[in-house]
């Protein structure tokens, strides 16, 4: 072999590897940029909704307990509303607000429920409203009509509230009932959206009535709520049950967990009347 042709072979040699190694490196940053691109489309698609972080009015590091499960008292009569109950927070820390049975503030109005939600460094209670259309409430199970999106319960017809009993109860004396079974299985209990809790957003309706008119819970729900901020059993603690888990009206009559009466509540309230 002269020198000329083992020159020309070494020169081949080291364009080869040259080439090997242009190669791998440009399939390596071509891999990184691909990953790259599915992780971020990833982490878009995992990501929770914080549009709604204006209308928080409390914080706390500590989440929100499970819901519980409990049975729904009947209806006390014609025009009542069912409020799911919820997890308020005081500087004890987190207690049961029961569910209760109210009358709307005027005909045609739909409750809202408050939801907790994760924002990073602090759960953030939105609280509930009253308006024309049930809004986005977190995606959170309240049950009762209330399955994470949307409202089951009932509807209004004019001034009229009918009762959709395949999901609430209804007492007697009340005939504007009908029946829509509602095919819908949720079983998560858990009370916050946000990172460890439910990954819901708002869908193109629910946003569309965020910005809706709202009216704020009236007199008698505030001071339901109020109320059982002074109640030590109502407080949560591990492996015990809130004490009252629902009531008929605001100071009216107290049901545990299976729905069996404990008697009057004691703080008034009232049947209430709309404003």
């Amino acid at each position: 072999m002269n020198k000329q042709s083992f020159l020309f072979r070494k020169t081949q040699s080291l364009r080869s590897v040259s080439y090997h190694l242009f190669s791998g490196r440009t399939l390596l940053l071509l891999f990184s940029l691909f990953a790259l691109s599915c992780t971020t489309t990833r982490g878009q698609d995992d990501t929770y909704y914080t549009g709604d972080q204006a209308v928080v009015t409390i914080q706390t590091q500590t989440a929100p307990p499970p819901i519980p499960d409990y049975v729904q008292p009947p209806c006390p009569g014609d025009g009542y509303y069912w409020i799911p109950g919820y997890w308020a927070w005081s500087s004890n820390g987190y207690y049961w607000v029961p569910g209760v049975w109210v009358l709307p503030p005027s005909p045609g109005l739909l409750w809202t429920p408050g939801y907790w939600a994760f924002y990073g460094g602090y759960y953030g209670w939105h609280p509930g409203y009253w308006g024309t259309t049930v809004g986005y409430y977190g995606g959170i199970n309240y049950g009762f009509g209330y399955f994470g999106t949307g409202f089951y319960g009932g509807r209004w017809e004019g001034r009229h509230f009918h009762y959709n009993t395949a999901v609430w109860r209804v007492g007697g004396g009340i005939h504007n009932t009908y029946v829509n079974r509602v095919n819908i299985t949720n079983t998560n209990h858990v009370s916050y959206n946000g990172r460890g809790g439910v990954n819901y957003r708002p869908t193109d309706g629910e946003r569309q009535v965020i910005h809706q008119d709202r009216t704020p819970p009236h007199q008698l729900q505030m001071q339901h709520e109020q109320n059982f901020m002074n109640e030590r059993g109502q407080f949560h603690a591990p492996n015990r049950a809130p004490a009252v888990h629902s009531m008929n009206m605001p100071g009216g009559e107290r049901f545990d967990q299976r729905g069996r009466s404990m008697g009057m509540g004691g703080h008034g309230g009232g049947r209430g009347r709309r404003d």
